[in-house]
Formats: C-alpha cells, sequence, structure tokens
C-alpha cells in the first residue's frame, strides 16, 4: 500500500483536484477514498486496464516563490485560495483511454459517486509525459 511506485515514460498522469465541501474535513474522506483507490488498484491494474500507480495528497497550503514566475506573492496566494482542493489524486496510466474506460466501469462509478457527495468540485487534468529522470 505504500511502496514505492516506478513510472515508465510514456505514460500519461491525470492530476485530479478535489474540492470538499465547507465543514468536510480530510478524516472525513478518507475511508471512501482508500476504497475508491482500491478499487482502481485492484480491477484496472493488468495490461488491459492500463493502470500504473497513485498518489495522493493533501494541500500543505505552501507556494514556490523559485518556482512561480508573472504574479506577486499576494496574487500567488489569491489565486491559491480559489481552487487549490483539498486533496490531489495522481494516477498514471499506459493510455488515457484506459483511463476512461476505467471510470466508465459502474464498479468506479460507485466508489466515485461516494466520494463526491463530499465535493463541491472536483476536475482531473490529462498530461502527457515529456521527460523524467533521477539524481545520477
Amino acid at each position: 500500500m505504500f511502496h514505492p511506485i516506478e513510472i515508465p515514460f510514456g505514460c500519461v498522469m491525470l492530476f485530479n483536484v478535489v474540492d470538499l465541501k465547507d465543514g468536510v474535513k480530510i478524516e472525513d474522506v478518507e475511508l471512501t477514498l482508500g476504497e475508491m483507490c482500491n478499487v482502481v488498484k485492484n480491477n484496472y491494474g493488468d495490461d488491459n486496464g492500463g493502470f500504473i500507480g497513485g498518489q495522493v495528497f493533501k494541500y500543505a497550503g505552501f507556494i514556490s516563490e523559485e518556482g512561480s514566475v508573472g504574479a506577486t506573492p499576494a496574487e500567488k496566494e489569491k489565486a491559491a485560495k480559489v481552487k487549490q482542493g483539498e486533496i490531489a489524486i495522481i494516477t498514471y496510466w499506459k493510455s488515457f483511454e484506459q483511463h476512461e474506460k476505467s471510470h466508465a466501469d459502474a464498479l468506479f462509478k460507485e466508489k466515485f459517486s461516494e466520494l463526491a457527495e463530499f465535493c463541491d468540485d472536483t476536475h482531473e487534468l490529462g498530461y502527457e509525459m515529456l521527460w523524467q529522470g533521477v539524481p545520477e
């Protein structure tokens, strides 16, 4: 469950921002989130399913001044408060098509709809890998 993951070059990454309703805490959705992640891990991980691995993060509130360009610190802070979401779910797939097929499946939809009950908004953005590396 907490093992390191290896991400092969050429995969796609889906970045899902989860914005919880006012008054809902991360602790309120941990079980639902864990069950949803297990459904993905246990049902869509073969060659046909395309799931490679994933990670879940909670928003910590820090904004990198060194890695941000174009806005003042106050503007960056304001933008981060608008729709940063409390949770980020990052998943890696062999293809976008496999991701979409898994998420259209009734088993996944059931678990995702349970999480969605706690949310004001979720949005999932897809990215194709251009580079990866490790220290030499």
